[in-house]
């Protein structure tokens, strides 16, 4: 009979260098302006003749994931989804990331080497080359700290203080379905820590439970615009909810917004586990968050252009900032639009 228990195999047993050499065997590139990636004191990067742009997220264990249902391989390829879609926000294309993890020593190799699995997967699908990072202890869990560099060339750079009075708001994909997808996972979490012989049910909603786990970021988008020659206005991702980056642009660009209810999308799934958990199913497109689709605004010629488009949809208008941001309910009514999606310094 064969030995069930898992192996385990301690970091410590490598040392740092070499965990660096293990995790670097199987990392390739693909972009010429990566002339030197890992195996030096710093990657060399070529930029012929491009704008770069550089963004960093940090991801911290408890609190912006939880390892009771967070598969590994699905964080790993979050956490560079999360950095290359604030790239693709600013109108650019992703080329390459860094990596660094501070992990305690309950992580094993094997675990180590599942996290890696996601990572890689990620940099094949969003074509972008692992060039560096680093890797220390830590006494309370997981880190991960991800840079992503992208080009663009100056003319095509989206900035999120450039929406003008008139433009049309238009978002990508469908809103809140990843963050009743968490709703599912922490409600089964709190039921298996009351009571351990009860079985997860996640009620076969695997579009909710993916939306969370392995978002997608929108580069298709990106590419479909430049196809039809439209260039948004302003751009940003959506990472903390709807009405923050709705805030995010208004705030920046003087301006105020009208967006129309009936023209948000949401998937079916997400309006029927909304009501389920007793929430208004807009609500959770507005403060949901972790959707990673695309916010942007484009100019009102460009509307006819932009409906022959795949999954873009025109939900409200620019408006002077005198009449504030506003939801045009379903009934007709308008109420103020407030940010009160994901604050990061809420858990402290």
């Amino acid at each position: 009979m064969s030995d069930p228990t898992p192996i385990r195999t301690e970091i410590a047993s490598l040392g740092e260098f070499g965990l660096i050499d293990y995790l670097a065997k199987k990392n390739r590139t693909i972009h010429s302006s990566t002339l030197k990636s890992i195996g030096d004191d710093a990657a060399v990067i070529d930029p012929q003749g491009k704008k770069m742009l550089v963004s960093t997220d940090l991801l911290i264990e408890g609190i912006h994931f939880d390892l009771m249902y967070t598969p590994l391989k699905h964080l790993g390829y979050k956490s560079i989804v999360a950095n290359v879609s604030d790239i693709i926000a600013m109108n650019a294309i992703p080329s390459q990331v860094t990596v660094s993890i501070a992990l305690s020593n309950k992580v094993s190799l094997e675990a180590l080497t599942e996290l890696y699995e996601g990572i890689y997967a990620a940099c094949d699908a969003y074509q972008v080359d692992l060039v560096g990072g680093d890797t220390t202890s830590s006494q309370k869990g997981l880190l991960i700290s991800v840079t992503a560099i992208g080009w663009a060339d100056e003319d095509d750079i989206c900035y999120r203080n450039t929406a003008k009075v008139g433009d049309l708001i238009c978002v990508t994909g469908d809103l809140g379905a990843a963050f009743l997808g968490l709703q599912i996972l922490e409600r089964e979490k709190q039921l298996f820590l009351s009571d351990t012989k009860i079985q997860p049910d996640l009620e076969d909603q695997q579009y909710l439970i993916g939306r969370q786990l392995k978002p997608e970021a929108r580069l298709d988008i990106i590419q479909s615009l430049k196809r039809a020659k439209i260039k948004p206005s302003s751009m940003i991702d959506i990472s903390d909810g709807l009405a923050s980056e709705l805030l995010h642009i208004c705030t920046q660009s003087n301006v105020g917004a009208l967006i129309v209810e009936s023209q948000v999308p949401l998937h079916p799934d997400t309006q029927l586990m909304a009501l389920k958990f007793k929430l208004d199913p807009i609500t959770t497109a507005l403060s949901g968050g972790e959707d990673y689709e695309l916010l942007f605004t484009i100019h009102p010629d460009d509307h006819q252009l932009i409906q022959h488009l795949a999954d873009i949809y025109v939900i409200g208008e620019i408006k002077p900032a005198s009449e504030g941001i506003q939801l045009q309910t379903t009934g007709g009514n308008f109420h103020p639009i407030k940010a009160q999606g994901w604050n990061h310094f809420n858990n402290i």
